[in-house]
């Protein structure tokens, strides 16, 4: 804890901490603040965090999950798994992400109510949702982009350690699981907590399809209210808020992993 709290007792970093002190006392006894209460106690003002904060949660874990498989698949596997890994995550980051969860949610989304078979089905009570496209969506994306991280990350680690356990008679699972991935996470924790941060930053565009996250709130309060400037500024402290604790976590995990391993 002494590790993480040391390096914000700089002297910048405190003028900065004062300098944003001011701004927010300024900001609380000038602006009218006279809709938070009522936002609050309506319950809507949680529920936008909680939607951005399991959307963001669900698709970090899901999509590093499927990075790491496309990471492998591309680094260690045959041509024709590595070859639709490569496209994929080419296509992912080729083509913009509101243009992906705009595909998913009006075009494949459209399509599963002429189905009959999909409309009486249990899925359908979760299909007819949109929060799944968005989620989907930010999986894919997440899962596209760390799948290129995670494919440089196991091929620098050095063969001579993948050959050596080899040798000793590990099964490839094993060299996988003790030796291979986790000196490849280690390389790539710092794009990680960027990575964490950019996708936090995306979670915004899912409010275009209608689901009801922070920024949508923002938006219905403006709608309601016809305040324009207080809303936004809410937004952008939670969003502050929200990046400063991935910014700790992933400081304190660093910490925590050895420089080397294996």
């Amino acid at each position: 804890m002494r590790a993480l709290i040391k390096p914000m007792l700089l002297p910048r970093r405190l003028f900065l901490l004062a300098v944003g002190i001011a701004i927010v006392a300024w900001a609380i006894l000038t602006l009218d603040w006279s809709w938070l209460p009522t936002y609050v106690a309506n319950g809507l003002l949680l529920e936008g965090l909680w939607t951005t904060t399991y959307m963001l949660v669900l698709s970090w874990a899901m999509g590093l999950f499927l990075a790491i498989w496309l990471g492998l698949a591309q680094a260690a596997g045959p041509w024709y798994v590595a070859l639709p890994a490569k496209g994929f995550c080419s296509m992912i980051r080729g083509t913009p992400l509101l243009l992906q969860l705009w595909f998913l949610y009006y075009g494949l989304g459209s399509l599963f109510p002429q189905f009959p078979w999909i409309r009486e089905s249990w899925a359908w009570a979760y299909l007819r949702e949109a929060w799944p496209y968005g989620l989907l969506a930010l999986t894919m994306s997440f899962a596209g982009y760390e799948g290129e991280v995670m494919r440089g990350a196991l091929l620098g680690v050095p063969k001579g350690q993948l050959e050596a356990a080899r040798a000793y008679g590990m099964p490839r699972l094993t060299i996988l699981r003790r030796i291979w991935l986790p000196q490849a996470i280690r390389r790539v924790l710092p794009t990680l907590g960027g990575e964490t941060v950019l996708q936090l930053k995306s979670t915004p565009l899912i409010a275009t399809i209608t689901v009801l996250d922070l920024y949508q709130v923002s938006l219905q309060i403006r709608q309601d209210t016809f305040i324009i400037y207080e809303p936004l500024l809410l937004l952008a402290v939670l969003y502050m808020f929200y990046t400063g604790l991935i910014v700790l976590a992933f400081r304190f995990i660093e910490r925590q992993v050895p420089a080397k391993l294996g």
